[in-house]
């Protein structure tokens, strides 16, 4: 369950970020008014989840308990302030578009989530693949939400006039074409949302053949089997509730805990049966007593009467 090829299956399509899981909404809805805004986002993610992944997973056996997070968080600031920077050199106008969304990385709940679900108890080569799935679902839920949302609100994709609008007309056998009409919602906020449901109504509506075909759908749009006992992911942040395998972190204490707990029932049952034998015992006793005194007084009785 830790291959490279699972760990990139489970985050671009078992537990997708945006679709699946439903984490990120932040800068899915704010940032995605183009499909090259949501790719280049979804690409920034990537890259500090795989890093900060890799350098968390490498730490695991340092990093104290009790400072874990800020730990994490001072490993994924560091990584987002260097990309900051490469953007803001290299890539001004992809810098201006993402804005404030950058900095913001650093408590995205996709990278914490990751770091504390999976990278933290896992090696570097399947917490680094882990990543890169995660990032690669997030960045191809982005793009495809925010190519919608060009094509429907301005009729461009990835910056280029695709549909024939009055503005950019199609000429065919010398006559100009324009018969679509841009909607402007689907590039202001309530069209992230609409765009948003449709997409998770489309995968929704595709699980729901798949089962009507006897496919197994159950990860898709729900992102955990539910069935914890008999699930392999170990990086699952449910599955360390329920965890019957022994050895490791809350997992194991817990189990541990539950079996001296059983044994101290155990015990104490023991011992009150015990008590209570001893008690009987003592009762009957007293019964025995009370009966022969009762045998002595009538024969006292009966001797005094003769």
């Amino acid at each position: 369950m830790n291959s490279g090829k699972e760990r990139l299956i489970n985050g671009i399509v078992k537990e997708n970020p945006t679709f699946v899981l439903m984490l990120g909404m932040c800068p899915t809805l704010a940032v995605t008014t183009s499909a090259i805004n949501g790719l280049g986002m979804g690409l920034t993610t990537t890259v500090v989840l795989a890093l900060s992944n890799v350098f968390i997973a490498l730490l695991r056996n340092i990093i104290p308990d009790k400072v874990r997070i800020p730990a994490f968080i001072v490993i994924i600031a560091s990584f987002v302030t260097t990309l900051e920077l490469l953007l803001e050199g290299f890539l001004p106008s992809l810098y201006g578009a993402l804005g404030i969304y950058i900095p913001l990385i650093v408590v995205n709940c996709i990278i914490l989530g990751r770091a504390e679900a999976y990278a933290s108890k896992n090696p570097v080569i399947p917490s680094f693949f882990d990543g890169l799935g995660m990032g690669l679902g997030f960045s191809i839920a982005l793009t495809c939400i925010g190519a919608v949302r060009e094509l429907l609100g301005a009729g461009d994709l990835f910056g280029f006039h695709v549909m024939p609008t009055a503005d950019h007309p199609w000429l065919l056998g010398g006559k100009e074409i324009a018969f679509f009409t841009p909607a402007s919602i689907f590039v202001l906020a309530p069209g992230a949302f609409f765009v948003l449901a449709c997409l998770t109504a489309i995968q929704n509506k595709v699980k729901l053949e798949g089962e009507k075909k006897g496919k197994d759908m159950s990860k898709i749009g729900s992102g955990c089997s539910e069935d914890c006992m008999n699930c392999g992911e170990k990086g699952c942040g449910r599955r360390k509730f329920y965890d019957t395998e022994a050895g490791e972190g809350s997992v194991g204490k817990k189990e541990e805990n539950q079996k001296e707990a059983g044994l101290r029932n155990k015990e104490e049952k023991q011992k009150e049966a015990g008590q209570q034998k001893k008690e009987e015992k003592q009762k009957d006793s007293q019964k025995g007593n009370i009966e022969e005194n009762k045998e002595e007084k009538k024969e006292r009785e009966e001797q005094n009467n003769e």
